[in-house]
């Protein structure tokens, strides 16, 4: 009987051949870090020994290979019918009785207060290495009890290693059927459907970013997440900042979560699972605390650095004790460290007609001809190529994702199962659509879009584009200038991080506040003012998972910035303080209540006129405390703040004073304030500025602008506009040979360096310090700055 149960106390990695890769872990875990503080729940595994015993006593090994000798490996037209003939005959066989005292016995000693449920989980040997990466294989069934359904459950279980999905991948990896064995594994019961549970992975899985542990959750039983059903709830938390116990969440998602996996009051052997909708007040409620999430993202960090490889794992939340638990954990074999960084972007050359749109899953383009089907035994329909349209996948169709150029699911997040799998296969995926099945025609040709941000869209018909390969590996930065960004999408930021780069020389706060904030800041400072009714109702929509409004403003403003800080540390990321316009700013939720109508917004009330102005003051407060507590709660210290459009040295000293009133003092804990030069008395007055900032960074359209009288927002004369006029290369040169003898930092983070290889010699010839580009530039732009180098270092030897 030794051989064929072993508790989670007596393996470990050591015994993968012996109880599979799944148990092999959870026993690992279980044993060395339990005591670290990591909640596993216990149990026992009934041996791949045991399963063989199985498959012998019932004479079924003949049997089996016999079948599978019959499985045409060109078409796999009779995958089905063998695959259930196989899972037939096992289920006609018995348990021998030497075994089933032995599990029985196992079960009965596994509580100290009688038989309590259980989790009854498949681990095949061959499953969770790296070389055979795909889970989900194989069978789990959830609250067992008595020993009737455990040992039923434990058949099941053998069964599963004969699933149609599981024999197609063994075909695909070429493994030997008769050496693949399956363990089982029978764990403590965690409560979930009281409660909560989801997946998390070590690192950020979309791009591989090493710096967070991604969370995603659901209400009740985690299946949910894995077969795409609805839309979790997802948290990005930053490492550093856990081993500095530090405030360390950089982002929360509130998911639709609109339904939830329990199980279902019934009285067969294995008890089922039922999804029901959601109550109202748990959708719109995150299901981890911050507290909580931090919790399962120090334990994630000690089990990455336990098996000193990425991991993802399962975890979930006991409803009666209210505990955490670790359910198993194995390692992430999508973003294997020290390959070489290759890349392909993709640029539509034109949009097209919408049909859907919704999560995109990597930055590729693809077309096919659509084709919906409702379940994976229509796979005969789909031909290689196709794109498969339905309402979500999940294990199940692994052989049908084989064939697809592109996914297209109604539900599912970042983690659904059609997402993860779309990665690994290097499909192109659009998740949680909500209306893709109504929205695109069967057969119709369409083309499928992620090149455009995290949002993926179906077009019509097949749109041309542009496919760059490139290894960035091979890309060398200059030393000076320095070569940076300009960001103002969070969403894109640890893709970008991996493009060679000297950090962000200018990130904008607009985007943030327009798109992720949506309102104007005053109208949560002052809710009673605002007017509309339909801002109103809005702003209560967006405010109500939130003590204070203004909370919402400083948490969501600080959410974004943190994610670029993170992704970019420890380089410097330089944030521009909010610089819209009246008209702008306006627009935004509540915003009409608060705005000025003036002629001319482009020189109106902007930029450092705002910031001690009674009517936006306590706003720029907000600003300042979410920079606040990015830099001191979160210790993201390479924040510098920008000031834009400071016309006077008077209000210059006056935003100083307003900012170290609201905890933003210059030079405490190394807090760098620069001006933005794009207003000809900031080069006219540079040694003045000087001395109250700690430098320049150069914002050629304004200075262009305002050098030349163009209002750029004007078409009449914006054909005149051009930053390559003469006038203003001049004030652009002055600016830096002032910086230069004023020994401060002067960069140019406008428009022309990313769209003129003459313009960025100019720069070059000048010895700017930095040029930032738009991200589609970078590449160019830093080609170009080495050219410019080359260029200016010959003319000095002639």
């Amino acid at each position: 009987m030794e051989n064929y149960i072993k508790k989670f106390t007596e393996i470990g990695l050591k015994d993968l051949p012996k109880v599979g890769g799944k148990n092999a872990s959870l026993g690992e875990m279980y044993n060395l870090l339990t005591p670290k503080g990591i909640l596993i729940p216990k149990g026992f595994a009934i041996t791949a020994a045991a399963f063989s015993y199985f498959l012998e006593y019932n004479g079924l090994k003949e049997k089996i290979k016999d079948l599978l000798d019959s499985l045409d490996r060109t078409t796999f037209n009779n995958l089905a019918e063998i695959g259930t003939k196989i899972r037939q005959l096992m289920l006609n066989g018995k348990i021998p009785q030497e075994l089933n005292l032995a599990i029985s016995s196992a079960y009965e000693t596994m509580f100290d207060d009688g038989m309590q449920a259980v989790a009854v989980r498949s681990s095949a040997t061959a499953e969770d290495l790296p070389q055979a990466s795909f889970a989900g294989q194989h069978e789990s069934y959830l609250n067992i009890k008595g020993n009737p359904s455990l040992l039923y459950a434990v058949k099941k279980c053998f069964t599963s290693l004969y699933t149609d999905r599981a024999i197609k991948y063994r075909e695909d990896q070429n493994f030997d059927h008769s050496k693949v064995l399956l363990s089982v594994g029978v764990q403590e019961m965690v409560r979930a459907d009281l409660a909560c549970s989801g997946v998390g992975f070590t690192l950020e899985p979309e791009s591989g970013f090493q710096g967070v542990v991604h969370l995603a959750g659901v209400w009740g039983l985690g299946e949910n997440i894995v077969q795409g059903l609805v839309s979790p709830d997802e948290f990005l938390v930053y490492k550093p900042a856990i081993l500095k116990h530090q405030r360390a969440m950089l982002q929360r998602k509130l998911g639709s979560k609109d339904q939830m996996l329990v199980y279902a009051q019934d009285e067969d052997l294995i008890r089922s699972t039922i999804n029901q909708s959601t109550p109202e007040n748990l959708r719109n409620k995150l299901v981890l605390t911050d507290k909580e999430a931090e919790q399962l993202a120090a334990w994630a960090i000690v089990i990455e650095d336990h098996y000193q490889r990425n991991m993802d794992f399962e975890w979930a939340k006991d409803g009666v004790s209210g505990l955490i638990y670790i359910l198993q954990a194995r390692p992430e074999t999508i973003h294997p460290a020290g390959k070489s960084i290759k890349t392909s972007s993709f640029v539509l050359k034109k949009q097209g007609i919408k049909l859907a749109q919704g999560l995109a899953i990597g930055n590729h383009i693809t077309s096919g001809h659509a084709r919906k089907l409702g379940d994976p035994s229509e796979i005969g329909k789909l031909m290689n190529g196709d794109i498969l349209v339905t309402e979500s996948t999940s294990p199940d169709w692994d052989p049908v994702l084989k064939k697809v150029a592109g996914v297209v699911t109604n539900k599912g997040g970042r983690t659904s199962h059609a997402a993860i799998v779309a990665r690994e296969l290097g499909a192109v995926a659009i998740v949680g659509t909500e209306n893709g099945t109504n929205m695109i025609e069967d057969g119709a040709l369409i083309t499928l879009s992620c090149a455009e941000g995290k949002t993926g869209f179906v077009y019509q018909g097949k749109l041309d584009w542009i496919e760059t390969a490139l290894d960035i590996s091979e890309i060398v930065l200059p030393n000076h200038p320095k070569a940076q960004l300009i960001l103002a999408d969070p969403e894109n930021a640890f893709n970008l991080s991996f493009l060679p780069n000297h950090g962000v020389g200018l990130l904008r706060l607009e985007f943030m506040i327009s798109n992720y904030i949506q309102v104007h800041p005053m109208a949560l400072i002052h809710p009673e003012e605002v007017t509309d009714p339909a801002a109103i109702r809005k702003i209560a929509q967006l405010t109500a998972n939130y003590a204070n409004k203004t909370d919402f403003f400083v948490e969501k403003l600080a959410e974004g910035i943190s994610m670029i800080a993170a992704a970019f540390s420890p380089k410097e990321v330089i944030v521009r303080m909010s610089d819209f316009k009246t008209n702008e700013y306006a627009r935004l939720v509540g915003g009409s209540s608060f705005e000025p109508i003036e002629e001319n917004p482009m020189i109106g009330f902007r930029g450092a006129s705002r910031y001690y102005h009674e009517r936006y003051k306590e706003a720029f407060g907000l600003e300042c405390r979410a920079i606040q507590m990015v830099r001191n709660e979160m210790g993201l210290t390479n924040i510098k703040a920008m000031i834009p459009f400071c016309r006077t040295v008077d209000e210059a000293k006056k935003v100083i004073m307003i900012m170290e009133e609201f905890g933003l003092k210059k030079g405490e804990n190394g807090l760098e304030i620069l001006v933005m030069a794009e207003l000809p008395a900031n080069v006219i007055l540079a040694e003045e500025f000087a001395k109250i900032f700690d430098g320049f960074s150069i914002g050629s359209n304004d200075l262009t602008q305002l050098t030349i009288g163009i209002d750029r927002d004007s078409a009449l004369v914006s054909g005149l506009f051009d930053e390559e006029n003469a006038a203003s290369k001049a004030l652009i040169k002055t600016m830096i040979t002032k910086a230069q003898t004023l020994r401060k930092h002067c960069g140019l983070c406008g428009q022309a360096a990313s769209d003129s290889d003459a313009f960025t010699q100019m720069l070059v010839d000048a010895n700017i310090d930095s040029i930032s580009f738009n991200p589609d530039a970078l590449i160019s732009g830093i080609q170009q700055i080495r050219k410019a180098l080359i260029k200016k270092q010959v003319n000095a030897l002639v």
